[in-house]
């Protein structure tokens, strides 16, 4: 096993962002010496991975999520040509089930300019008018809506934790240490951070230290001086049966309100987005489930827009941590601009597993290369929010 004290590349985190930079990094061509990923809970018992709601979309407003998203389905649907060990790799059970986003009159506009953009960049997005979105789904309550967008193809959910465990254990079947220790500082000298430190004292001096720390980013950007604007924010799913079988299958809907519904395993998961005024920062301990969002926002939206969900059994539910970016919601990729070998993969706002495929990609490719390849993420960069060029996104979910 490589020396501990010292690593070519350290990684912060070992979730599926983490573990999805050290697999390609591991496996590129020209792969760092050695690569390091430091994960405090080895079980994943509170990480954000596995509680993921698992979708894979490419209904997004800017090209890059587009981008991402696309190369995140080929990804899901290739996995044995990335992730296999000794001939075998676990199947996420991806479900092609459809994103299918409903309008009010007042978001149509929003909703045709991008599809718009989604067709240009090659995502099989339907756009759907009342009297076809009525046919395509008898099941919906019209009400109130002037239009949809459907994904034809490349769009769907997966299981979250299969796909970070492959990534995980094709990265170690490449050379990767994974250590199990909490980070307690950063070693700097002038512009570069040279060493990472470990709450048993120990220290391992790093040529470049990625910061994958999930809902936990913020406090390690701490550690460097930096203010990183990354937060936990707790987000509660919910678990239901319906005693009325839906047909067609219920794709991933998501109504004006915000409020999701999707299959899952013979019932539903479900859940919302609070409001800003109403959702406040958190800590990454915190995974109580507030029952109040389902009584008086998800279950009424639900019954509403879908009558059949009106006696429906809440069987079980689950809370966990969105890495939320404060400032405009997307993924932050990239060095800081003065400590030039501190990489930033954070600030994903729930969208971490979906896009940790490509992002992986990017920031191998900035570590190995020294700048993007594939998909051009520099409007990702930390920059942004002193430049104030924030990337904002029109479908967030």
């Amino acid at each position: 096993m490589a020396d501990k004290s010292v690593s070519d590349v350290v990684i912060i985190g070992g979730g599926v962002i983490g573990s999805a930079i050290a697999y390609f990094l591991a496996s590129a061509p020209d792969a760092p010496g050695s690569v390091t990923v430091i994960e405090r809970d080895s079980s994943y018992a509170t990480a954000s991975t596995p509680r993921s709601a698992g979708g894979i979309r490419q209904q997004f407003s800017n090209p890059e999520n587009i981008e991402i998203g696309l190369f995140g389905h080929h990804f899901a649907t290739h996995l044995a040509d990335y992730l296999s060990v000794d001939g075998e790799c676990p199947d996420p059970g991806f479900v092609e089930g459809g994103y299918l986003f409903l309008a009010g009159p007042s978001g149509l506009d929003v909703l045709r300019q991008n599809h718009e953009e989604q067709t240009r960049h090659g995502a099989e997005i339907a756009l759907l008018d009342t009297v076809s979105t009525a046919e395509r789904f008898p099941w919906l309550n019209m009400d109130g809506i002037a239009g949809a967008a459907f994904g034809l193809r490349g769009e769907g959910w997966l299981d979250p934790n299969t796909l970070m465990q492959a990534f995980r254990r094709k990265a170690r079947s490449l050379g990767v240490t994974y250590l199990e220790a909490e980070v307690t500082g950063l070693e700097q000298d002038g512009a570069r951070v040279t060493a990472v430190w470990l709450a048993d004292g120990s220290r391992i001096a790093a040529g470049t230290v990625v910061n994958a720390a999930g809902p936990n980013a913020g406090r390690i950007a701490a550690m460097a001086g930096i203010s990183l604007p990354v937060v936990p924010r707790k987000r509660n799913v919910y678990v239901f049966d319906c005693r009325e079988a839906l047909e067609p299958a219920v794709p991933l809907l998501i109504d004006p309100s915000g409020v999701y519904v999707r299959p899952e395993s013979g019932g539903y998961i479900c859940g919302v987005s609070p409001p800003a005024d109403q959702d406040p920062d958190g800590e990454t301990d915190d995974l109580e489930v507030e029952y109040r969002w389902f009584e008086e926002v998800v279950w009424p939206a639900l019954a509403h827009r879908v009558p059949a969900f009106e006696a429906i059994k809440l069987t079980g539910a689950w809370a966990g941590h969105y890495d939320y970016n404060t400032i405009d919601q997307n993924g932050i990729v990239g060095p800081h601009p003065e400590l030039t070998n501190f990489l930033f993969a954070n600030g994903f706002s729930g969208h971490g597993l979906q896009q940790a495929p490509a992002v992986g990609r990017a920031v191998a490719e900035l570590i190995t290369k020294g700048g993007f390849r594939t998909i051009d993420l520099s409007r990702f960069g930390f920059e942004r929010f002193a430049s104030g060029a924030l990337v904002l996104e029109r479908n967030i979910v």
